[in-house]
């Protein structure tokens, strides 16, 4: 029941979190509540990004802490940990704008940017969760990996991975290489994260019976 419920939690995490970049990717909704809020959304979100990929991390392997991890374990171990690293780029990247609006929210060019080396994490990341899926049969819970979410979450990562270069900041002119491609990786990105958390939310079932 204990891991029940920490799957939902997970579970639940992402899809906030995903919401929060989602909604904070929309240009709209930027200009209505200005760079300051709409900064502290993207924070938001890549906090409950955070909390959830602890949560996954913790439960990774699917195994009792005295055994090794091999194989496809190991491969769902190192999935998590990577996407941990990953979410806790993104909050000081998020972080750091938040601060940078507070201060000078008029500045033009104030606003969330992705992060690249976040981003880099997420693939990283997503390549690893490719091998476990392949392997789920091996899996100390064969449903750790689905295919529908980890083609879901890799897609999202690559969307995120295109957004962090149209953000790149062109040291010639100080501006954002294109911010409409910015945006709209961000967004996609996030859709997919949420729709993949949604999946899992959906497909939890309790634990094996050998879980201890």
């Amino acid at each position: 029941m204990a891991r029940t419920t920490r799957l939902r939690r997970e579970a639940w995490g992402f899809m906030i979190g995903s919401a929060c970049f989602a909604v904070g990717a929309i240009p709209a909704y930027a200009d209505a509540v200005g760079v300051v809020w709409g900064s502290a959304t993207f924070f938001v979100g890549s906090i409950f990004f955070t909390l959830a990929a602890f949560i996954q991390l913790a439960l990774s392997g699917r195994r009792p802490p005295d055994n090794p991890l091999h194989g496809a374990d190991a491969a769902d171990w190192w999935a998590a940990a990577i996407q941990f690293v990953g979410t806790i780029l993104f909050n000081l990247s998020t972080v750091a704008v938040l601060i940078q609006a507070a201060a000078s929210p008029a500045h033009e060019l104030t606003g969330w940017r992705p992060d690249a080396w976040g981003s880099i994490a997420f693939l990283v990341s997503s390549t690893f969760a490719l091998v476990a899926a392949y392997r789920s049969g091996e899996l100390w819970d064969p449903l750790a990996r689905t295919w529908h979410g980890t083609i879901l979450n890799l897609v999202g990562s690559i969307a995120f991975g295109f957004s962090a270069l149209g953000a790149y900041i062109l040291p010639a002119t100080g501006d954002p290489r294109n911010l409409e491609w910015a945006n709209l990786g961000t967004f996609l990105g996030a859709v997919c994260f949420f729709v993949a958390a949604a999946l899992a939310k959906r497909n939890i079932a309790p634990a094996p019976a050998r879980w201890t």
